[in-house]
C-alpha cells in the first residue's frame, strides 16, 4: 500500500493568525499535489520564548484559532492532517504542547501531550519547558486509514523505550514533529531519527520548524521521511515549504522480517555495584 505524505517545513512566529492562514494555504498546496495526510512541526501556531508575551495566545483547545483554521482546511480540501502541536492552556497555570490528528471531516480523531520536556542548557542557550508546560503522561497510537500511526513530539525523540512501546503498540508509521535547536540539529538530529526507525521498523516522519525565528530562537529544520530500513528518503534542507514522499508500507514487515527485533525483546534486571 502506497500512501503519499505531505510534510510541511515552517517558519513560526508569534502571530497565531498569520500562522492559521498559512498553515491552511499550506495543507491546501499539498493536497493539491497528491497529499492524503499533512504534517506539520512542533508549535505551528506560536513559536515564542517570551512567555508573557505568548500568553494571551494561548487559548483552551476549543477556542485555538490555529486549531480550527487547520480542521477547516483539511476538510475543504479531504486531507488528513497531522498537526504537530500548539501551545494550548493547561492545568495550574501552565500550558500543554499537544498534537492532533484531523480527518478529512475536520473532525480531531486522537490528541497527544508531549511527554518529556526539554530542560537543557547548551552553552549560552538555556531551555525549561517544564518552568511553562505540564507533561502528558500517556503514549497515543491513532487509527488511520493506511496504518496505526505514533504520535510523539521533538524531545520525546531521544526516548527510545517510547518509539518501542508505540512499535510494539501496533504503530507502522511514527510522527516526530519538532523544534530542534540548530546545535542539537546538526549534531544529533538525523542519527536519532534513523535509529528509532531502525529499532521500532517504523517509518517515521518528522516535520521541522526551520531559519531564525521572531522571538530570536534558531532551528535546524532538514524534516524528514525516514524509512523502517533507517535510509533517508527525504531531506528538505533549511528552506521552509512542502516536500511529498509516496511511502511504501509493505517495507514495515520486510524490515522487521529482517531484523525481528521487536519479537526478541526481554525482561531483564539490572544490578549495579
Amino acid at each position: 500500500m502506497i500512501l503519499r505524505a505531505g510534510l510541511v517545513q515552517t517558519n513560526t512566529g508569534i502571530d497565531p493568525a498569520i500562522e492559521a492562514a498559512a498553515l491552511a494555504a499550506s495543507i491546501g498546496a499539498a493536497a493539491a499535489q497528491g497529499a492524503q495526510i499533512v504534517f506539520t512541526p512542533e508549535m505551528s501556531g506560536l513559536l515564542d520564548r517570551d512567555r508573557a508575551r505568548a500568553a494571551p495566545h494561548v487559548r483552551a483547545e476549543a477556542d485555538d484559532p490555529v486549531l480550527a483554521a487547520v480542521c477547516a482546511a483539511a476538510a475543504l480540501h479531504g486531507v488528513w492532517v497531522q498537526l504537530g502541536s500548539l501551545a494550548l492552556q493547561g492545568e495550574g497555570g501552565k500550558f500543554v504542547n499537544r498534537g492532533f490528528l484531523i480527518d478529512p471531516a475536520g473532525t480531531v480523531t486522537a490528541r497527544y501531550a508531549k511527554i518529556h520536556l526539554f530542560d537543557v542548557a547548551l552553552g549560552t542557550e538555556s531551555w525549561r519547558e517544564s518552568a511553562a508546560y505540564q507533561a502528558g503522561d500517556t503514549a497515543m497510537v491513532a487509527a488511520t486509514p493506511w496504518a496505526p500511526l505514533g504520535l510523539t513530539i521533538c524531545y520525546d525523540l531521544r526516548f527510545p523505550a517510547l518509539h518501542r512501546a508505540l512499535a510494539a503498540a501496533g504503530a507502522s508509521i511514527i510522527a516526530v514533529p519538532s523544534a530542534f535547536t540548530r546545535p542539537t540539529g546538526a549534531a544529533h538530529w538525523h542519527v536519532l531519527l534513523r535509529a528509532r526507525a531502525i529499532e521500532t521498523g517504523c517509518w517515521v516522519i518528522a516535520a521541522a520548524q526551520t531559519g531564525d525565528h521572531q522571538d530570536g530562537r534558531a532551528t535546524y529544520g532538514h524534516s524528514l521521511v525516514i524509512s523502517p530500513w533507517g535510509e533517508v528518503r527525504l531531506d528538505m534542507g533549511e528552506a521552509p515549504g512542502i516536500g511529498l514522499y509516496d511511502i511504501d508500507l509493505t517495507e514495515v514487515a520486510a524490515a522487521r522480517g529482517k531484523v525481528p527485533a521487536l519479537n526478541h525483546a526481554r525482561e531483564f534486571q539490572v544490578i549495579a555495584q
